[in-house]
Order: structure tokens, then C-alpha cells, then sequence
């Protein structure tokens, strides 16, 4: 029997088929931007549970209070891990202990801010990176190698002599040097810290939505093995305080994004309800006419960036046991952290600092 021939839409279809099939297994997704769903249709294919931001909310963490004042986030997992102590240094920095006085009240104690911004002194911001040095090494002195960060995947190979060449213009940075601490800028973003336990190689990386959707954290994870020949089953990573889902309301344009990477994008994803009590008692007040998704009232599109780094560091092949996330959500805790959202962009800067000792 004669075989008819194809059509070329049915090539067309067969062709975009298994081109769709290559990239699921790179775990990524072909954007169809012909007919693109609505955000509300599109909702309606996630998670279909609602749940009320107090539900999400974690509880807030309990600083060690150094010597020196400074408050500091240490890795339970790291600080009990036999002989993981004895050369290396690490620590996730509050708002607490610091000289500052640009983003608390007049008459609060002095604050932590370690971003040289515009609003604050920068002999402040100085005196203060010399107390998170104390306070993770015990040495003032301590170089710390901090970046230009820009919402990027590039990650950096850093030496000593890098401390004075000036800050790179990059997110994330990897060293085998004993006697350097790297740090990472955030204020709601999510910081990773990942330690190779045999070979002593040690990197930090700024993870915000667009360094996520980059993949930073598994770019960088290359990078080590790459670079220094480190294997992920001898690593370890810490996920320190950010925006948690609780709070990260994102648009229709985040989620897109996602989608086009991720397979697993619904999963990072929730419908959350801000149960406001000024809006339950009296919710004629605050009726609008703009689009289900779009208002302030109602269910809004939450993302979890902590879940989304994990999921990147368990891709990398780290073990999951292997993987801590220390901390809370900035936003939720904004007497604790520093937090962009809360403050209407008024804020200072935390860090997240690793290091290997001399």
C-alpha cells in the first residue's frame, strides 16, 4: 500500500516534538509565545492549594552574639561535623553589632551594614566588615573578597592578591587560598555557601530570581569540579537567609521565566493569601477592578528561591543530606535582617561570608 505523504504542518509538529523531548531531558522547556495562557489559566495548571502567608512563615532564628557584638548564623550541620571546624570558616551576618546608624531609629544601638551604599557612612561600613572578620575568624585583620554583584551567573576564580586589585563584577566566586574569607551582598536574596571537604575548595554564591534562572549555583558547582577537581559527593552547601515563599510575591514575567528552565517550575510555585485582619473585617475597602493576579487582594503567585537553589545543588549531584538551609525569611524578620522589601528599598546589606582558615 502507498504511503501518502506527510503535510508539512505534520512535519513541522513532528519536528517541534522532538525537539521538545531533547530539551526536557536538559530539564529546560520550549517557550510558545503564539497563544500564551493568562495568568489565571495559568494558575490554575500549578499547585491548586491556597495557603495563607502565616502558614509559610518560619520561625525566626536565634543569633550567636560574638564577642564583639556582632549577631551571626552559624550551620548546625557544619559546626557539629567532625573536623569540618578545625579549617573552616563560615557564617551568615544579621543586622545586629554593627556602628551604623543609617536604617534604625535615632535611638537604636548601631546596626551591621556592610554595603558601602549611599544613605551610609563609609568609615562605618569599613569598622564594620572588620567586626563580621573578628567575628567569623577571630582576626579583625582577616582580608574579605567581596563582589560586584549585578544579578548574573558569572562566577570567579579568587586569590589574595584579588583583595586589593578591587571587587569583581560578579556573582559568585570559588578559592582554594587559605586566609581569605569570600563574601556575598544580600538584602532578600539568597545566599549559598558550598565547601569541598577533602580538597579544601570553598565558594559563595548570590542567588537572586535572575541568577536562579541562570542556574549560578550549578554553574558554580562545575566550575569547582572544573577547576580544582572537586567531587560532589565529598561537598557541602548552606542556604542562608532570604525572601522566603511566605513573602516573594512574583509576576506573570518571573514565572515565565521559570517555566522556560525548569520542568519542575510548578513545583516552585504557590498560591499564598496575605489574611491581612484590616481587609478580612472589612474587604469593601479594598476592592479593585484589576485582573485576578494583578490585585493586592486575593491569592498572589509565590515563589520558594530557597527550594529552587536546593533543587539546583541536589541537580549538581550534591547529596541531599549534604545540603542545610540556615536562617528565615529577611522580609518576615526585618529586626533581625536587612530586607529590600520590607523597607521599600531603604536598607542596608548582610553577608554571608566562607572561608579557609591559615
Amino acid at each position: 500500500m502507498k504511503q501518502l505523504p506527510t503535510s508539512p504542518q505534520a512535519e513541522v509538529d513532528q519536528n517541534l516534538s522532538r525537539i521538545d523531548a531533547v530539551l526536557q531531558a536538559g530539564g529546560l522547556r520550549r517557550s510558545r509565545r503564539d497563544s500564551p495562557a493568562g495568568i489565571t489559566t495559568r494558575l490554575r495548571k500549578l499547585r491548586k492549594d491556597v495557603a495563607a502567608k502565616q502558614e509559610l512563615v518560619t520561625p525566626e532564628p536565634t543569633p550567636i552574639i560574638c564577642s564583639n557584638g556582632v549577631g551571626l548564623l552559624k550551620v548546625p550541620a557544619w559546626r557539629d561535623r567532625k573536623g569540618l571546624s578545625s579549617w573552616l570558616w563560615h557564617g551568615f551576618s544579621t543586622r545586629l553589632g554593627g556602628v551604623s546608624r543609617a536604617y534604625g531609629a535615632e535611638e537604636s544601638p548601631g546596626e551591621l551594614n556592610l554595603g558601602f551604599t549611599a544613605t551610609d557612612a563609609c568609615e562605618a561600613v569599613v569598622e564594620n566588615r572588620r567586626r563580621l572578620a573578628e567575628a567569623v575568624t577571630g582576626a579583625a585583620s582577616t582580608s574579605i573578597l567581596s563582589l560586584r554583584q549585578f544579578h548574573s551567573n558569572l562566577v570567579v576564580i579568587a586569590g589574595r592578591e584579588d583583595v586589593e586589585r578591587g571587587p569583581w563584577r560578579a556573582d559568585g566566586a570559588i578559592t582554594a587560598t587559605p586566609g581569605l574569607l569570600l563574601a556575598i551582598q544580600t538584602a532578600d536574596c539568597i545566599p549559598v555557601l558550598v565547601a569541598d571537604k577533602r580538597r579544601r575548595v570553598v565558594a559563595a554564591f548570590h542567588a537572586g530570581w535572575r541568577g536562579t534562572v541562570k542556574r549560578i549555583v550549578e554553574q558554580g558547582v562545575g566550575r569547582m569540579r572544573l577547576e580544582f577537581g572537586c567531587r560532589t559527593e565529598d561537598m557541602i552547601a548552606a542556604i542562608g537567609p532570604g525572601n522566603s515563599q511566605c513573602c516573594y510575591a512574583v509576576g506573570e514575567e518571573v514565572l515565565s521565566e521559570f517555566e522556560s528552565q525548569f520542568s519542575y517550575a510548578g513545583e516552585l510555585v504557590r498560591e499564598v493569601f496575605d489574611s491581612d485582619p484590616v481587609r478580612t473585617k472589612y474587604p469593601m475597602l479594598f476592592l479593585t477592578q484589576r485582573a485576578p493576579g494583578h490585585s493586592p487582594i486575593g491569592p498572589q503567585l509565590h515563589l520558594d528561591l530557597i527550594e529552587a537553589n536546593r533543587r539546583q545543588l541536589l541537580d549538581a549531584g550534591l547529596k541531599a543530606s549534604a545540603v542545610s538551609i540556615t536562617g528565615g525569611c529577611t522580609s518576615c524578620h526585618a529586626d533581625l535582617f536587612f530586607s529590600h522589601r520590607a523597607s521599600r528599598g531603604h536598607t542596608g546589606r548582610m553577608m554571608s561570608a566562607i572561608g579557609i582558615r591559615d
